[in-house]
């Protein structure tokens, strides 16, 4: 008798050992995808802040190339605002920022004497290092998004996830694909 109740509380005290390790990993996961949004942000926040500058540095050469830059700030106004939205929507808006921004990087090849401003160069060298750190940061954020969605649904962890109300998250993808890439940064 005695050692049946032993068993049966070593089993009911490894079943319990077992949930609150997969509480925590998924407590882990959940912060993970945290961090990847956060570092996201970040390097969303430094293209915003580039891009006035990038505008005002090409402003005086493409005084008849108005309307690309008034996209570009449109398009730069709108994905700032978008910066608590879900990562769906904030995804879209950066996504018509990258395309904006596309379209600047390929007017200024159109302008030798701008392509050659020492200025305009370093801000296309700074705006090409963000963007590489953008793409980084989404692949990042999304590995964690699948590791948590992955614990979150899968069984046993679902029992444990669905107990204490853990969500999937979702991924920081761009819908149209012409969007997905990184502008095109050429200097010869």
């Amino acid at each position: 008798m005695l050692s049946s109740t032993l068993v049966v509380l070593a089993i009911v005290a490894a079943i319990a050992i077992y949930a609150i390790k997969i509480y925590n990993d998924l407590v882990r996961s959940r912060q993970m995808v945290k961090e990847g949004w956060s570092g996201i942000s970040v390097q969303l926040k430094r293209r915003f802040d580039l891009i006035p500058n990038m505008v005002e540095a090409v402003k005086g050469y493409l005084k008849h190339e108005r309307e690309v830059l008034e996209n570009v700030t449109a398009a730069r106004n709108q994905a700032q605002a978008a910066g608590d939205a879900n990562p769906v929507e904030r995804g879209r808006a950066e996504g018509m920022l990258g395309a904006a921004l596309g379209r600047l990087l390929a007017v200024v090849e159109n302008y030798p004497e701008l392509k050659a401003n020492q200025n305009v160069m370093d801000l296309q060298g700074a705006l090409k290092d963000i963007e590489d750190q953008i793409q980084m940061s989404r692949r990042y954020y999304n590995g964690a998004v699948r590791e948590l969605n992955t614990a979150v649904e899968q069984f046993p962890s679902n029992i444990v996830a669905n107990t204490f109300h853990f969500e999937t998250a979702e991924f920081f993808e761009i819908e149209n694909p012409a969007e997905r890439e990184v502008p095109k940064v050429s200097l010869g």
